[in-house]
């Protein structure tokens, strides 16, 4: 029996970025990696911000906390060193933001192909370490996607269809409404457990540890014979010793 968490996550968020580096630290040395699943989900931090359209990030933080644009940039340079801290690689200056409801559908895709974990680290990567703008640019989606590992042409038919993987963007936000998230990443454990913001890795361990030993325990309807370590049990029943 694994053990399924899932991250509620933007790619506009850069906690999202440290925080996903920092559970990735944490499941690295859990002992029972293998049997951990996990599933990013959809959260978008500004679903108004027109489609195909991306603005400087800096001005746009200001903007949104009514803060001064030097303030602004000293967060993000707070952000990039605590980046440089765990060795990622943090633009903070010249980057973007904008509408990332394309890049969920993308996501929503490469988790029905099985290459969600490669999609969302080559868009962590294309937004925060690389100076190329991700947001309102097709192409640039569509060679991230690419990089992912994904089929380009298919790739470019989902983005032609607004429709296609839009009802699964929508469900996961609604399930983080309901879940009482109001910003991300959100981490949830088994269902039962839940993290919000980018923690210390030691805080993903604890709860990764808190959920795996609460796993509900087989419950035995019936007993019979069976092999173990020290052989097989000698069959008692009447059919048994005929055969």
């Amino acid at each position: 029996m694994s053990t399924r968490v899932e991250i509620w996550t933007d790619i506009n968020c850069p906690f999202c970025y440290l925080g996903k580096a920092r559970f990735d630290e944490a499941l690295a040395d859990f002992a029972h990696r293998d049997d951990v699943e996990v599933v990013h989900r959809s959260f978008e931090l500004d679903p108004t911000q027109p489609v195909g359209t991306s603005r400087p990030v800096i001005p746009a933080i200001a903007e949104k906390f009514g803060i001064t644009v030097d303030q602004a940039a000293a967060n993000e340079r707070g952000i990039g060193a605590q980046a440089a801290a765990m060795g990622l690689p943090y633009r903070t200056s010249d980057r973007d933001c904008g509408n990332s409801f394309d890049m969920h559908r993308i996501l929503q895709y490469a988790l029905a192909q099985g290459t969600q974990e490669a999609m969302i680290d080559a868009l962590y990567a294309g937004n925060f370490a690389e100076p190329e703008p991700v947001f309102g640019d097709t192409e640039r989606l569509v060679a991230l996607a690419v990089r992912a590992g994904l089929d380009e042409q298919s790739v470019r038919a989902v983005l032609a269809d607004p429709d296609a993987y839009a009802d699964a963007v929508r469900r996961d936000e609604a399930e983080a409404t309901a879940l009482g998230a109001t910003g991300v990443p959100f981490f949830v454990f088994d269902g039962k457990y839940a993290v919000s913001g980018a923690q210390p890795p030691a805080t993903f361990t604890r709860a990764l540890n808190t959920a795996w030993n609460d796993r509900p325990a087989p419950q035995l309807i019936a007993d019979g014979d069976a092999c173990g370590p020290d052989g097989c049990a000698v069959p008692t029943t009447a059919s048994a010793v005929a055969d």
